[in-house]
This record gives structure tokens, C-alpha cells and sequence, in this order.
């Protein structure tokens, strides 16, 4: 895509930024998804991934359709016999919008594709509050598997992940209703609320059936956060790869250098994902001028490659990068270009697997097409998607008694690791 465009990628949520620029009524969201995140990052209340999202300018793939057999148009007369006996014969109320909506529904459901979706004026609008970090909900990422809608990954701190929920677990019904052909996004409006509501969730975790229920709160996701650790270890958690990430992480990164910290810790745990263009500054910390970060594939011919650009600070300080598997989308990205160019070493279990790329179209009536359009690869040429990003070293994920007692094994072995 074109350098001026912004994207993000996402998990449950379909978090996706505001455009910075928009030429005409397009919006290039890309979302990199896993296993079906759209990862847009829908978070159950949180809206991503899953996914990357590239956002302003119109679409580079315009011109370079893989459809070129469709006709220029739809002949509509089939359309027109069903709708004449709707009309006629359903024993129910149907509007105009309602109708209008579900063929638009319907025509991106066609693509048999669980990350192309369509979204009227008012989901449309969820999906950029979103993007912003900001909503009412219980705080996790949701993204769609085949036909089942699964957790990407619980927000730290928030209501999903105090309830107990788990990346991959499989959402069966919401307040007693089957998910069973739900889009995520359908899922994500039925557990969001107002505050203080409840919403009951049935949860397929393996064999298992759980029934939970929990509370809705304001929902406030922080891009960056970061610290000092003992030992003079820089440490950096991105939650989210948003409009102010590019921003906090190099002033993360000039404060390390200052500080002659040992080592730094990059931690993208539960992270769905977010901007593109944030991803692509945060990898440009490590690695200089012109290494590739990943390229685009459409048709499989490349069709944009992503170079790192900046000032990286951070290039010579030893580094462990801290994955999980609700590291999705612009976290594998991030993941995988620091990995391939052998300037960190990854650290925890294999990461959540989202390879695609999916554009945010604005429409003129208000509502939004989110549509797939090209596959993304590691430097070292690898679609990563539901395969995920393997650690060099494997620490598994705090057990409840870690959490109990307020352990973090992943975070140990990291400082161990770059206090060697």
C-alpha cells in the first residue's frame, strides 16, 4: 500500500484506528487476522484484530482485481423475485434498511471469507470507536473461526480476563443465544452493554462447557506502558498498536539509551494488534534503514514491501520479545521481522497466527466494507497465518497459581535471559 497509508492489524476486537488521512470516501484498514480474528480487533467488547489496518488513500489493489471474470454488474432479477415474496409472504416486520443491510451482508458473507464483512453506519461507527481504545464492554479480543467466534485474547486488567476468559476459547451462545452463523461483529454488539450490565457467555474450552458471567465496564486500553527493571532492564508492553505507539515507543526507546539499560524487554502479550504503520515505526527501533519488515502478497505476486525507516535506537541493546497466544496480527508482525533479522530473541509460546490483510472501505451511505486483499510474509518469506510464530524459547503461560501469587515466569526467563 501506499506509504502514506496507516494500518493495523487485530484480533478480537475489530479495534481499528480513525483514519489520519482520507482521500475521497476510502479508508485502507488493513487487519492481518488469525484464525479468523479479523482479529479486527473487535474486543468482546473491545472490538481487532483481529489484524494490520492501513488507513487513508484509496486502494492500491483497485486496478489489480484476482475477479476479473464477475461481470461489470449483477444481474438482480433473483434478488428482486426473493424480495418480491419476502413482501408478500413473511409472517414478520421488515424495513428497508433491514433488507438493504442483509443483501449487503450477504454479498460480502459470499466470499466465504470469516474477515470480509460489511458494516452499516452504526457498526461502522463501533469499529472506529475502537480503533480508539475506548468502549463499554468486558474487555477482550474476538475473532471468527470457521463458523465459530473464539477469544483472540482477554485485555489485561479488565472484566473478560478477571472472569477467567482464555485465548481460544470458543463462544457458543451469548445470553443463551447460539453463535452458530453470527459474524463477529454481531457478536461483539451483543456483548457489549452499558455499564454495569451482565452478560453470560457459554464457553467451549476444549472438551470442556463453562458458563460465565460478567460484568460490563469502560473499557480504556493504554497503546504503551513502560518501566525500568531491576538489573537495569528497559522494559516496554505495547497493548495495542495505535495512532500515539509509534510516538511512546521511541520516546521509550530515547529514555533507554540514556538510561545505558542492559537489555530491554518488548513485551506484546495479548496484543491483537492495531496500525500497521505503528508496527512498521516500532520494528524500525531495532533495525536499520531499508531491512525488510514484511511484504504483501496479492495473487501471490508481491505487492508491497515494508521497509524500516527511522532511527533505530535500540539496534545494538540485547533484546527478549515477550509473545503469548494472544499475540496477533501487528504484535506477529512486529514478532517476526525482529525474529527474521536476528536482532531479538523471542520469548514464551507461539503466537496466535493471523496472515491476511483486510481493507476498510468507507461507503457512501455511512456504512464500511472490511474485505481481504492480500496475505502478509516475514522477511524470511513466511505466512505465518493459523501457524503463528514459534519462540526460540518456550516458557508457557502463568498457571492460576502463578497469577495467585503474583508471578510471571515469561517475564523471569526474559530478565534472566538478557542479564546473562
Amino acid at each position: 500500500m501506499e506509504e502514506n497509508r496507516q494500518r493495523a492489524e487485530g484480533r478480537e476486537s475489530a479495534v481499528q484506528k480513525q483514519p489520519v488521512r482520507t482521500s475521497k470516501r476510502t479508508v485502507v484498514v488493513r487487519v492481518l487476522a488469525s484464525l479468523g480474528i479479523l482479529i479486527l480487533v473487535f474486543s468482546l467488547g473491545v472490538g481487532v484484530g483481529q489484524g494490520h489496518v492501513s488507513i487513508g488513500g484509496d486502494s492500491i489493489f483497485r486496478h489489480n482485481s484476482v475477479n476479473k471474470n464477475l461481470p461489470a454488474n449483477l444481474d438482480y432479477s433473483g434478488v428482486e423475485e426473493v424480495y418480491d415474496n419476502l413482501k408478500t409472504n413473511y409472517d414478520g416486520q421488515l424495513t428497508t434498511s433491514t433488507v438493504l443491510d442483509g443483501l449487503k451482508k450477504g454479498l460480502a458473507q459470499s466470499t466465504g471469507d470469516p474477515y470480509t464483512e460489511y458494516f452499516n453506519a452504526k457498526d461502522a461507527k463501533s469499529f472506529a470507536d475502537d480503533l480508539n481504545g475506548t468502549f463499554t464492554g468486558i474487555g477482550a479480543e474476538l475473532s471468527k473461526d470457521q463458523n465459530a467466534i473464539v477469544i483472540v485474547s482477554p485485555i489485561t486488567g479488565f472484566p473478560a480476563e478477571k472472569a477467567g476468559l482464555k485465548p481460544k476459547d470458543y463462544i457458543v451462545e451469548i445470553d443463551g443465544k447460539t453463535t452458530q452463523g453470527m459474524t463477529v461483529t454481531e457478536a461483539v454488539n451483543k456483548i457489549r452493554g452499558p455499564k454495569d450490565t451482565k452478560v453470560t457467555l457459554t464457553i467451549l474450552r476444549g472438551t470442556e462447557t463453562l458458563k460465565l458471567t460478567i460484568t460490563r465496564d469502560n473499557i480504556t486500553i493504554p497503546s504503551v506502558n513502560t518501566k525500568i527493571l531491576d538489573g537495569n532492564i528497559g522494559y516496554v508492553q505495547i497493548t495495542r498498536f495505535a495512532t500515539d505507539t509509534a510516538e511512546l515507543t521511541h520516546q521509550a526507546a530515547a529514555k533507554f539509551k540514556s538510561a545505558n539499560v542492559k537489555g530491554v524487554v518488548l513485551d506484546v502479550r495479548s496484543d491483537p494488534g492495531g496500525l500497521l504503520d505503528a508496527a512498521v515505526s516500532t520494528a524500525s527501533l531495532w533495525l536499520p534503514n531499508g531491512k525488510v519488515i514484511l511484504q504483501e502478497k496479492r495473487g501471490g505476486q508481491v505487492v508491497h514491501t515494508y521497509n524500516a525507516t527511522g532511527d533505530p535506537l535500540l539496534q545494538a541493546i540485547p533484546t527478549a520479545l515477550l509473545i503469548d497466544e494472544g499475540s496477533a496480527s501487528a504484535s506477529e508482525i512486529l514478532a517476526g521481522a525482529l525474529k527474521d533479522n536476528n536482532v531479538a530473541t523471542l520469548i514464551g509460546v507461539k503466537s496466535f497466527g493471523k496472515g491476511s490483510v483486510q481493507q476498510i472501505i468507507d461507503l457512501s451511505h455511512g456504512g464500511a466494507l472490511k474485505v481481504t486483499i492480500a496475505r502478509w510474509y516475514t522477511p524470511g518469506g513466511r505466512n505465518i497465518d493459523k501457524q503463528g510464530i514459534e519462540p526460540q524459547q518456550k516458557v508457557v503461560d502463568k498457571t492460576a497459581d502463578d497469577i495467585k501469587n503474583g508471578r510471571d515466569p515469561q517475564l523471569d526467563a526474559a530478565t534472566t535471559f538478557l542479564k546473562k
